[in-house]
């Protein structure tokens, strides 16, 4: 039963405004009113430490901003991190659940602590940045790129599906908008997060970066109805419905984060197209991937947009 004490999330959760316990952004299945999927983003002050304990999920730890070192099951994993998530692809670690881990970084940063119900408990382990598969997915103004490093496909875990997806400014993703809410041959159950991160090469344009978020009903009893502009720091909470287009604006780069997890007993992402649009996939035959991408790789940018990682 959910606990009436812990204030109920939004579809939308704008920046400073989902803290809870010490982190920045709190989204647990309490507070989210759902059953499996978890994300925590928190920051810390130079030699700053934060202990948790895993409980009934397991975790992954990314690094959005800054180094830091893991600690679980008298294990130590040093994560290099990145200076921020339009400068390199991260390493990162997986703690299980029924656990205590703990997290220190010594120049300070910003963790990603993303999380999914499990029913198994497996090995606490590093994540190496050079294993996370890069895709390169869709074409034209429909490229964007997607940092599989927790997939089925990339990584064992139990329940977790995550993976980062980066969008230059003035493309689009998620889309033909898609949906993973029901539980078919080629669609599974899925809850799903997105946090989001805007910048912009020109400085003058960091201040006012953004994107565009849509997220509309799939049927009875799976109503929700967003339209939403988002800025760092920003979350969306999709329990159900279809999902997409998410919009980089002309001149400013998007990224965010998905953290997916539900309760079909095989760790799998399949999706079902909304039938309305499904047909713009054939406009990608025979266009290009958009030439900007990839926008990150395993090779730290040159150009400092972030604090520097020490």
């Amino acid at each position: 039963m959910m606990d009436q004490t812990q204030p109920k999330l939004g579809a939308v959760i704008p920046a400073g405004t989902g803290g809870e316990g010490g982190y920045a952004l709190s989204i647990t299945p309490e507070r989210a009113g759902w059953a499996h999927s978890s994300l925590n983003i928190l920051e810390l002050a130079a030699g700053g430490t934060h202990t948790f304990d895993t409980g009934e999920s397991e975790w992954v730890v990314l690094p959005l901003s800054g180094s830091c070192t893991v600690a679980c099951d008298g294990g130590s994993f040093a994560l290099a991190g990145r200076r921020g998530v339009f400068t390199r692809v991260t390493d990162f670690a997986y703690v299980p659940r029924d656990a205590t881990a703990t997290v220190s970084s010594q120049a300070g940063g910003r963790f990603a602590l993303c999380g999914a119900h499990a029913d198994r408990r497996l090995t606490a382990r590093y994540g190496p940045a050079e294993g996370v598969q890069v895709e390169l997915r869709g074409a034209g103004q429909a490229s964007r790129q997607v940092n599989n490093f927790c997939t089925p496909a990339t990584f064992e875990a139990d329940r977790m599906i995550a993976v980062e997806v980066i969008t230059p400014g003035g493309n689009w993703s998620s889309f033909p908008p898609h949906k993973h809410d029901e539980a078919r041959d080629d669609e599974s159950r899925l809850e799903e997060i997105y946090y989001f991160e805007a910048d912009s090469s020109h400085p003058a344009g960091r201040a006012g970066a953004c994107g565009y978020q849509r997220v509309y009903g799939s049927g009875p009893g799976k109503e929700i109805d967003v339209c939403a502009e988002v800025r760092s720091g920003d979350a969306i909470l999709i329990p159900y419905g279809w999902h997409g287009p998410s919009m980089a604006v002309p001149g400013y780069d998007l990224y965010y984060l998905n953290v997916m997890a539900g309760p079909d007993p095989e760790r799998v992402w399949k999706i079902c197209d909304d039938p309305a649009h499904a047909w713009v996939r054939t406009l990608w035959d025979g266009q290009e991937i958009d030439p900007r991408l990839p926008l990150t790789s395993t090779v730290e940018s040159s150009e400092p947009k972030k604090e520097e990682v020490r």
